[in-house]
């Protein structure tokens, strides 16, 4: 079972292209133009074992919003794609990842429906040259386009620990749901 996908996605704001290995090492090439987001993509490709290759032209001149939303639309067309039928999957995850005196903890439920819950308190406008109120936006275009269920919270004094220590916990929990464990869909009412 190969859990790859390929997806691109053009707009008069944004061209995007993503390709996606459920089951890779961690590899990654990111390049979106706004460079801590490109950071946190590579620890989420780098913690969740998914590799990971987005190549994002967008108009950041104006703000990085359209940006970050549309990888976030076209990243959950791409895990919905790969993961395909969920036979197998553990489904639901969750992680808890400190980093230095931040702590996030993100739980996920692969259930074919999308709902996102994120409380993130960020103290600054911008994490460098992301702005901040977006990280929020980015999870809810991700759980809407992958039909997924994600909670997370963060604490700490630091914006860009708590950033990271999020999308962290992300790829911990994603990684766990995503494992096959057995031959069955995870459902009473057999399918997701």
């Amino acid at each position: 079972m190969t859990r790859n996908s390929n997806v691109s996605r053009k707009t008069s704001e944004t061209d995007i292209e993503i390709k996606m290995n459920l089951d890779g090492s961690g590899n990654y090439n990111i390049s979106t133009g706004v460079n801590f987001f490109n950071h946190m993509l590579e620890s989420f490709s780098k913690h969740s074992m998914i590799d990971l290759d987005v190549q994002a032209v967008g108009d950041i001149e104006i703000d990085d919003h359209h940006t970050i939303e549309d990888v976030g639309i076209l990243l959950g067309e791409a895990f919905s794609e790969a993961i395909g039928d969920k036979k197998g999957i553990k489904r639901m995850a969750h992680a808890i990842v400190p980093m230095d005196e931040s702590v996030a903890t993100v739980a996920i439920d692969i259930s074919g429906r999308s709902y996102c819950n994120m409380k993130l308190d960020f103290k600054n406008e911008k994490i460098g040259d992301m702005t901040s109120d977006i990280v929020i936006h980015f999870f809810e275009s991700f759980a809407s386009s992958a039909k997924i269920n994600i909670y997370g919270t963060v604490e700490g004094a630091n914006d860009h620990h708590k950033a990271e220590a999020i999308f962290k916990a992300f790829a911990k929990s994603l990684k766990e749901a995503v494992k096959v464990e057995h031959d069955q869909i995870p459902s009473t009412k057999g399918v997701l």
